[in-house]
């Protein structure tokens, strides 16, 4: 497996995994289906933002339909006091879960998100989804919050779970 940043090649099997998510799982609290032009003005933005947008492909098969994975971050919030501090999302395609593309994103995007000098990556997770919760606990994520019922799908309330992680020690000045 090969972990690279995202091209627009790679919208279609991003845009696979994204509706396969939102059909079948609480890994993304919508209920819309988007389309390829969604996904391209999506990863054109986290470009522009200079965000990380990086997908995982098997290194045969680098094109569109073999996107493994892919994981990104943006902003917590849009206020200026939260500007170290990114959330972050992952997903994998589901005939790949279980197979390490998950953590192989994880690791990538951590060394990203330190190379670009964010000082605590936040993980909103449907409480329910141990594996996620599991994934990103080997990774040093500490569970810091619980908000109940504040989402919904498939009829049911959903609980968040917040997890972080600080990567470095560094004192707001030091920025």
């Amino acid at each position: 497996m090969h972990i690279r940043d995202a091209g627009i090649d790679d919208v279609d099997g991003i845009t696979a995994i994204y509706n396969h998510a939102v059909e079948h799982t609480t890994a993304i609290w919508n209920d819309r289906l988007v389309d390829a032009a969604d996904r391209r003005r999506w990863l054109t933005q986290r470009q522009a933002g200079r965000f990380p947008v990086l997908v995982a492909v098997e290194p045969e098969h680098a094109g569109p339909q073999q996107v493994l994975g892919y994981v990104t971050y943006g902003p917590y919030r849009p206020h200026d006091g939260y500007r170290h501090t990114v959330e972050h999302s992952v997903y994998v395609r589901d005939d790949q879960q279980g197979r390490g593309v998950g953590s192989e994103l994880m690791a990538a995007l951590i060394a990203r998100a330190r190379e670009s000098g964010v000082h605590v990556l936040v993980a909103g997770i449907d409480a329910a989804n141990t594996g996620s919760i599991r994934l990103h606990e080997r990774f040093g994520f500490s569970r810091v919050g619980l908000l109940t019922e504040v989402g919904t799908k498939f009829g049911s309330w959903l609980d968040l779970a917040f997890l972080q992680l600080t990567l470095d020690e560094r004192g707001p000045a030091d920025r």
